[in-house]
C-alpha cells in the first residue's frame, strides 16, 4: 500500500469534498467564466457588521471565496479587479494553499 503525501491528500479533499458543487460549493461566473467556488458566508456576515462607510448611502461590500488554482489560473495580484456574478470587486487579499485559492474581494456598494 502506497502512502500518500499530506499534500496529496489536502488536493483530493479540495477536488472530492471542499470544492465539490454536491457538498460545499456552487457554480458561480468569475471573469465571464463559469467555475465552482465557496463563498464563505460566516466570514461575509462578520465583515459587514464591520462595514466600512465611505460616504453617506455608500459601504464596502467583502465576500471571502475559495477556488481552485487549477479553476481560476494565476494566483490573482492585490488590486486586480474581478468581475463576480456580474459585480465588480477588487481583490484586497489573495493567498494559495496548497492549490486552493483564498480571495478577499472588496466593492462599493450603495444601500
Amino acid at each position: 500500500m502506497v502512502r500518500k503525501s499530506f499534500k496529496e491528500i489536502v488536493n483530493q479533499d479540495i477536488d472530492n469534498i471542499f470544492i465539490n458543487t454536491s457538498e460545499f460549493s456552487d457554480i458561480h461566473n468569475v471573469d465571464g467564466r463559469n467555475m465552482p467556488i465557496q463563498i464563505d458566508d460566516n466570514e461575509v456576515i462578520e465583515r459587514e457588521k464591520k462595514a466600512k462607510s465611505n460616504m453617506d448611502g455608500v459601504y464596502v461590500k467583502q465576500k471571502l471565496i475559495y477556488v481552485k488554482a487549477k479553476d481560476f489560473g494565476p494566483l490573482p495580484a492585490i488590486g486586480r479587479q474581478i468581475m463576480l456574478d456580474g459585480k465588480r470587486y477588487l481583490v484586497v487579499d489573495s493567498t494559495d494553499e496548497y492549490g486552493l485559492y483564498t480571495i478577499t474581494l472588496e466593492g462599493n456598494r450603495s444601500k
